[in-house]
C-alpha cells in the first residue's frame, strides 16, 4: 500500500513518526479532499509494524465519516476496525463517546492505543470550563492516557472562537500551531485536488413591491447585496425564491452537462437549508428533466442512500445536514450552495466535497452561489488555507471564569444551526415569495429582471 501514497502523505507520516519519538500529540491540517483518512491509516500501520502500539481508536463527527474510516483502515491494515472480537480497534462518532462504559476507556490504560480524531475542530477543549462535551471527553478520557494521538482537520478553527482540543497555540499571540500543513494551493499543484471555480449569481434590476391596503410602492435595487442591505428581504428568503433556485440550477446543470462529456459519471450536489427546501429544489431539478436523490439528517437510511449514490450514475443529490463534511463521494464535481449557513468553516467544508480529484480529466471543481456579501468574502480568500483572523484564539476567552458546558450535540455553531434548520417550519416561504410583516402591515413581493450577471472567481 505504501507505493500508492501521495507525496504529502508520505512526508506527513515521516514527520509524525519522528515527532512521536519525543511527543505524543500530532496535529495535521490538510485541505479537504487531500486524503487525510488514508494518511492516518498508513501511519497506524507503521506504528503497528514498529511495535509502538497495540490498538487503534478513531473518532469522527458523523456516522458517514466513521464508516469511511472503518473501510479505509481495514483495507490498509488488513484488520477490522469494527470493535468486534479479533479487530485491531474501533471507530465511533464523537457523540458515542458519552455512551462508552468504563471497560472501553480502560483500554487506554491496559494497551498502547493510537487515537485518531477526524475534524477535531468539532471538539472545543483546553480548559474544562471552555470545553464542549466532546472536548471534555478527550481531555478527561484520552489526552493523557493514549500512547499517541493524531488530530486531523481541513478547517482548524471554530465558529465560536474557542480553542480546539489537542491543539497547541503560541503564546501570547494565540496562533494555532500545526505540526504538518498541506494547503489547497499545494494540493492543486500536486494534482491531488481540483482547482475551484466559484461563480456568483447576481441581478442588475431587482424589483421589490410593497403593497398596503390602499397603495403600493415599487423600489429597484441594482444588486442582491443592495437588496439585502436596503430592504426587509433576508438571504434565506432569497434562497427559497423559485426563480433564484432555477437560475442557480440552470448554471449547475449546464456545467454538469459539459463535465460529463469527458467524465460521464460526474455528479452535482445541492446543499439545501432544510427538508422542505430540499424537496422544493428536487422538484425544480425534476422540472428540468434531471434525476436527483434527496438525503437529509432525518433520513432513516441516509448512509445507504449516500453509498448507493456514490456508485450510481444519478446526476444530482440534494442534501440537508449531510455531505457537508468528511463524506467522500469523489464523482461530485459541481455544487450549488443554497444553505442559509454563512460561516466560513461550513462554506469551506462544503466546497471540499467537490475538490477530491480522481483522474486527469477532472481538474476543475465548480461551486455556484448567490452574490451575498459574506459568502463573496469567503470565496475571495479561499486561497488562504489558514486565515490569520480565524486561526487565532479570541483573547476574551482567556478572561472567562465560567461558562455553561454545552450538550454533546452543541459542538459547533454551524453544526447546531444546520440541525435546527431541519426542523424549521418554512410554510411562509413557498411559491410567490411574499413577506408579510404583520396582519395589518405591508406585504412585499419580489421579482427579477432577465439581466442576470455571473462573476467567476478563479482562485488558482
Amino acid at each position: 500500500m505504501t507505493s500508492s501514497l501521495r507525496r504529502w502523505q508520505g512526508r506527513c507520516i515521516k514527520k509524525a513518526l519522528a515527532h512521536f519519538n519525543t511527543e505524543r500529540h500530532f496535529f495535521c491540517q490538510a485541505t479537504p479532499g487531500a486524503g487525510k483518512t488514508r494518511m492516518a491509516a498508513e501511519l497506524a500501520r507503521r506504528l503497528l509494524e514498529q511495535g509502538k502500539i497495540d490498538l487503534v481508536l478513531c473518532f469522527a463527527p458523523s456516522c458517514q465519516v466513521v464508516e469511511g474510516f472503518r473501510s479505509t483502515f481495514a483495507m490498509v491494515l488488513g484488520m477490522r476496525l469494527d470493535g468486534q472480537l479479533g479487530a485491531i480497534g474501533a471507530a465511533h462518532t464523537y457523540q458515542a463517546m458519552d455512551y462508552r462504559d468504563d471497560a472501553f476507556w480502560q483500554l487506554l490504560d491496559d494497551y498502547r492505543v493510537f487515537a485518531v480524531f477526524d475534524e477535531i475542530h468539532h471538539c472545543a477543549g483546553h480548559d474544562p470550563l471552555l470545553s464542549n462535551a466532546w472536548g471534555q471527553q478527550i481531555l478527561q478520557r484520552v489526552q493523557d492516557r493514549a500512547a499517541f494521538t493524531l488530530a486531523l482537520s481541513g478547517t482548524p478553527w471554530r465558529s465560536d472562537d474557542r480553542a480546539i482540543a489537542l491543539a497547541r497555540y503560541s503564546s501570547p499571540e494565540g496562533q494555532l500551531i500545526c505540526d504538518y500543513r498541506y494547503g489547497l494551493r499545494e494540493a492543486i499543484a500536486d494534482g491531488v485536488c481540483r482547482s475551484p471555480r466559484i461563480t456568483l449569481l447576481d441581478n442588475h434590476k431587482v424589483k421589490l413591491t410593497e403593497e398596503l391596503a390602499t397603495e403600493s410602492t415599487v423600489r429597484l435595487f441594482p444588486s442582491i447585496a443592495k437588496l439585502l442591505v436596503g430592504s426587509p428581504v433576508t438571504y434565506e428568503k432569497l434562497l427559497r425564491h423559485d426563480e433564484m433556485i432555477d437560475q442557480l440550477l440552470r448554471l449547475g446543470c449546464a456545467r454538469l452537462d459539459e463535465l460529463r462529456q469527458s467524465k460521464p459519471d460526474a455528479a452535482g450536489l445541492v446543499v439545501a437549508t432544510d427538508i422542505e427546501h430540499a424537496h422544493q429544489i428536487a422538484k425544480a431539478l425534476k422540472r428540468r428533466g434531471e434525476a436527483c436523490w434527496v438525503v437529509t439528517n432525518e433520513s432513516p437510511n441516509a448512509q445507504q442512500v449516500i453509498n448507493a449514490f456514490r456508485h450510481s450514475n444519478c446526476r444530482w443529490i440534494v442534501a440537508v445536514g449531510m455531505i457537508s463534511e468528511g463524506t467522500d463521494i469523489p464523482r461530485l464535481q459541481v455544487c450549488c450552495y443554497l444553505s442559509r449557513i454563512r460561516t466560513e468553516l461550513h462554506y469551506r467544508q462544503v466546497l471540499g466535497r467537490v475538490l477530491r480529484r480522481t483522474s486527469k480529466v477532472d481538474e476543475q471543481a465548480w461551486l455556484f452561489m448567490l452574490a451575498e456579501p459574506t459568502l463573496r468574502s469567503y470565496a475571495e480568500r479561499i486561497a488562504e488555507d489558514l486565515p490569520d483572523d480565524l486561526a487565532v484564539l479570541n483573547q476574551l476567552q482567556l478572561k472567562a471564569t465560567s461558562i455553561e458546558v454545552p450538550s454533546a450535540l452543541d459542538t459547533n455553531i454551524s453544526e447546531a444551526e444546520e440541525k435546527a434548520n431541519c426542523k424549521l417550519n418554512s410554510s411562509a416561504c413557498k411559491l410567490g415569495f411574499e413577506l408579510v410583516a404583520a396582519s395589518d402591515g405591508p406585504t412585499y413581493q419580489i421579482s427579477f429582471s432577465r439581466h442576470y450577471r455571473e462573476q467567476l472567481l478563479a482562485c488558482f
